[in-house]
């Protein structure tokens, strides 16, 4: 893994970093790919919490099975922004 570090000038980072230190996030981008920002001291808590909680399992566990996806494109059109 490889360290960045933020400069004091990338507010809209430094923003998320504060609401990282309250409680993690779940960043997602455009493309619909998800990263985790959280406290490192707290990561090992935040993985243990999320293990036990049944419906993120479930929900995790019915993602997972899905084979169908869709492109950006074929988003847009199905909700009619193309």
């Amino acid at each position: 893994m490889k360290t960045v570090i933020v400069s004091t000038r990338a507010k809209a980072l430094s923003a998320l970093l504060k609401k990282a230190q309250r409680g993690g996030l779940i960043l997602r981008s455009p493309e619909g790919r998800e990263f985790i920002l959280a406290e490192i001291d707290d990561f090992n808590r935040e993985i243990e919490l999320t293990r036990k909680n049944k419906k993120l399992m479930k929900l995790l566990d019915e993602r997972g099975k899905q084979t169908k996806t869709y492109t950006a494109a074929e988003v847009r059109a199905k909700l009619g922004l193309a």
